[in-house]
């Protein structure tokens, strides 16, 4: 079964979590941790045991036809969160989540990126007013929705269920420095990877495509480690109260 999701990032763009459909034998020499597992048992396992988690990083690498994005986000289910995102490799956006309040802040090249048609007079008003300085918000705004898709903890691990998957088993690679089990399925032109941690918890580390229209790296980390959310100086935080 194909485990594929796609999550809108401030609706530039989609991202394909992963998607596994093929199968695979163990190979005899095979030692470590997954020696006499199969890959889909493998997988299965990697699924679950990431779903536990309570907080982690997640740090996307994706081309989309709006263009290159990038993001890093550290994320917890009690809502706390905190991280950066570009789009189109023009402009940057911070976000802090804390609780139900959300902190924003763009530059100046995301700005007019945004702003593009408009009269530069206003443009260049909008720049002077927020280009690196805080805006508040309620994660419920409408608005603001679509800024904070990575602070979804809960939702993103949904798309970690555990199914009837078959993945083909590569061998042994690092991420970051750790060891880690490759899996690999080919779709079409599409080549996917995952990598599942090899010391300690089995958790998935690293997903890849290649080939496909949207080619991306997702990486995972930091399961289990604190996010620390802090509200930004008054004296950063813009007022656009009228």
């Amino acid at each position: 079964m194909r485990l594929i999701t796609r999550i809108s990032v401030n609706t530039v763009c989609a991202m394909t979590l992963f998607g596994l459909a093929a199968c695979g034998t163990d190979s005899p020499k095979e030692t470590g941790p997954f020696a006499g597992v199969s890959g889909p048992e493998v997988v299965n396992k990697a699924l679950t045991k990431t779903t536990e988690v309570k907080s982690l990083r997640i740090g996307l690498d994706m081309t989309t036809s709006d263009g290159r994005v990038e993001a890093d986000f550290a994320t917890s289910l009690r809502g706390d969160c905190t991280g950066t995102m570009t789009m189109g490799g023009t402009g940057t956006m911070e976000v802090r989540k804390t609780g139900d309040t959300v902190y924003t802040k763009l530059d100046e090249a995301l700005l007019r990126e945004q702003s593009k048609g408009e009269p530069k007079a206003d443009v260049d008003a909008a720049v002077e007013l927020i280009a690196g300085r805080w805006m508040e918000s309620k994660a419920s705004d409408p608005d603001t929705k679509d800024s904070i898709e990575f602070c979804d903890l809960k939702g993103l691990l949904k798309e970690f269920e555990a199914g009837d998957n078959a993945a083909r088993k590569k061998g042994p690679t690092k991420v970051a420095g750790k060891p880690a089990l490759r899996l690999t399925e080919k779709e079409g032109a599409e080549t996917f990877t995952i990598d599942v941690s090899a010391e300690g918890a089995p958790y998935i580390l690293r997903v890849a495509s290649r080939g496909g229209e949207e080619p991306m790296t997702m990486n995972l980390s930091e399961f289990d480690v604190p996010v620390v959310a802090e509200k930004p100086a008054a004296k950063d935080i813009v007022d656009l109260e009228p």
